[in-house]
C-alpha cells in the first residue's frame, strides 16, 4: 500500500529536501503555508501530515484542528523549532499523532512515520471491525423502504462526529434505542461505554443523582463514599436518554450546562468535573410543544437537536414487514431449535394487513410468540393470532362513506382492535398498555370499559 505525505513548511530548502528523502517511499505533496495546506486538503486527503508549528499566515495548532477536521484519519507529526512544553501538550490534546523538533534528524522522522503507518493501518482495521460490530448489533435495519433509508444514511453521517447532540424522535416500539446504539457503534467512541437511561422510570427526585452523581453526605443517607454518575460512567462513549421528556427542570439546567460546556458538578460537591460523552436523546412525545407548555426548557431543546432523527412508524414502511418478519422468524427458530421455512400466503397477507400500533417491537413479539408455538414447517396466519378486529378494521380503512357500512361501529372496532392488542403486547398490565396507545392510564380503563373488553 502506498502512504500519501503532506508537508507543511515555510522553509523551501525543508520542504525540498524531504520530498527527495522520502519520495521514494511515500506519495509526497509539500506547501508552504497554512491557506495553501487547507485549500488542498479535501482533496488530497493524506494518511500522514508533517505540520511545521511557526506557519507565516497561521498558527500550525489552528492547522492542526482543521486538518483533524478535514482528514480526521491523518496521523499529524508537528515539527517545531523550539520545545515549548505548553504548545506541545495543547498539539498532544488535539489530535496530533507525535512531535518531532528541528533540525530533523532523518533516523527519527523515518521512525516516527513507521510508527504513524502501523496507527493508520490499525485504524483501518478497527473501522472494519465498527462495521461489522454495528451489523451483529443490530441485524434487524432492514431498510428497503425509502423511509428508512433515509434514517441509515443519516444515521452514517452524523456518527462521524464522537460528540455531537442528537435526538431522535418516533412512536413507541419504532427502534430509538437501537437508532442509538447504531450511531453509537459507527462513532469514533464506539470502544466506549454505551449506557442507557430512562428517564421515565427513575424517580424525579432521583434522576439528578443517578445523571451526576453526589459527594459523600451529599443528603441524608448518600453514605461516606458518594457515587459516580451515569453521565461520568458514560465518559468516552455515549449516553442515550430515552423519554428524555420526563426529565425535572433540575437535571435539564445541569444537562444544558453539560451540553454546552463538557462540565459538570455532582451533587454536593464543588469540585467541577470534565468528561467527553455523547447524548443522544429520545422521545416519543412532541418536545416543542412541551417547550411552549413551559414543562421543557427551550435552550435545552435546541442543544439537543443539533441533529434530529425521525423514526418512521411501521405503517410508514409497509416494505419492510415481510423482510422483517422473515429476518425474526429466523433468528427465533435458531434460538427455538426449529426449522420454520417461512410464511404461506395467509401469513403474508395477515402481516400485511395489520394495524402495527406496537410498530416493529410489536412485529417482534409476535413473531417470537409464534415461532415458539408452531408446529408445522411454515407458519399460517392462525400462527400470528392477530387480532381479527384489526383484520377487519384494515379491510375497511380508506372507505369514508362505503354504502351498507355501519360507519360507528367500524370506528369502535378499530378502536376495540387497538386497545386489544396494546393489552395483549403489555400482557394486561393496564399502565405499559396505556403508554403504548399514548394515553393516560384512568382514560384507558374507561375506554377498556366502554369497548367491553
Amino acid at each position: 500500500m502506498n502512504y500519501s505525505l503532506l508537508i507543511i513548511d515555510d522553509e523551501e530548502s525543508i520542504r525540498d529536501s524531504l520530498t527527495m528523502a522520502l519520495g521514494r517511499h511515500y506519495e509526497v505533496a509539500s506547501c508552504a503555508s497554512g491557506k495553501e495546506a487547507l485549500e488542498i486538503l479535501p482533496a488530497l486527503a493524506p494518511d500522514m501530515v508533517l505540520l511545521d508549528i511557526g506557519l507565516p499566515d497561521m498558527s500550525g495548532l489552528e492547522v492542526l484542528d482543521h486538518v483533524r477536521r478535514l482528514s480526521p484519519h491523518a496521523a499529524v507529526i508537528m515539527i517545531t523549532a523550539f520545545e515549548d512544553l505548553d504548545t506541545v501538550i495543547s498539539a498532544m490534546k488535539r489530535g496530533a499523532f507525535d512531535y518531532l523538533l528541528k533540525p530533523l534528524r532523518m533516523d527519527a522522522l523515518k521512525l516516527c512515520l513507521e510508527r504513524a503507518k502501523s496507527s493508520i493501518r490499525l485504524g483501518k482495521e478497527i473501522r472494519v471491525l465498527q462495521d461489522k460490530t454495528l451489523r451483529e448489533q443490530i441485524p434487524f435495519f432492514v431498510a428497503e423502504s425509502e423511509a428508512l433509508t433515509d434514517v441509515v444514511q443519516t444515521v452514517a453521517k452524523v456518527a462521524v462526529s464522537p460528540d455531537t447532540p442528537v435526538l431522535v424522535e418516533g412512536d413507541t416500539g419504532t427502534g430509538k434505542e437501537l437508532i442509538a446504539s447504531a450511531i453509537h457503534h459507527r462513532s469514533p467512541n464506539f470502544r466506549g461505554p454505551l449506557i442507557t437511561v430512562n428517564c421515565a422510570a427513575i424517580p424525579a427526585e432521583l434522576l439528578e443523582s443517578e445523571l451526576f452523581g453526589y459527594a459523600p453526605g451529599a443528603f441524608s443517607g448518600a453514605g461516606k463514599k458518594g457515587k459516580t454518575g451515569l453521565v461520568e460512567e458514560a465518559a468516552g462513549g455515549t449516553l442515550f436518554l430515552d423519554e428524555i421528556g420526563e426529565l425535572p427542570g433540575s437535571a435539564q439546567a445541569k444537562l444544558l450546562r453539560f451540553l454546552q460546556e463538557g462540565e459538570f458538578y455532582a451533587l454536593g460537591s464543588t469540585a467541577k468535573r470534565t468528561v467527553r460523552t455523547r447524548i443522544v436523546a429520545a422521545t416519543n412525545r412532541n418536545l416543542e410543544e412541551r417547550v411552549k407548555s413551559g414543562t421543557f426548557r427551550q435552550d435545552l431543546f435546541f442543544r439537543l437537536a443539533v441533529v434530529r432523527i425521525r423514526v418512521p412508524s411501521l405503517a410508514r414502511r409497509k416494505e419492510d414487514i415481510l423482510p422483517l418478519a422473515r429476518l425474526f422468524l429466523h433468528q427465533y427458530s435458531e434460538k427455538f431449535g426449529k426449522k420454520i421455512t417461512g410464511l404461506t400466503e395467509d401469513a403474508r397477507t395477515a402481516l400485511l394487513g395489520h394495524v402495527w400500533t406496537g410498530n416493529v417491537r410489536e412485529l417482534r413479539n409476535i413473531m417470537e410468540r409464534a415461532a415458539l408455538m408452531t408446529c408445522g414447517p411454515e407458519l399460517d396466519a392462525d400462527d400470528l393470532g392477530l387480532a381479527p378486529q384489526c383484520e377487519q378494521a384494515v379491510k375497511n380503512q380508506g372507505v369514508l362513506t362505503p354504502e351498507g357500512v355501519d360507519l360507528p361501529n367500524l370506528l369502535q372496532d378499530m378502536e376495540r382492535g387497538y386497545y386489544a392488542q396494546a393489552l395483549r403486547l403489555a400482557e394486561g398490565n393496564e399502565s405499559q398498555a396505556a403508554r403504548l396507545l399514548d394515553v393516560s392510564r384512568d382514560t384507558f380503563r374507561y375506554r377498556r370499559g366502554k369497548l367491553g373488553l
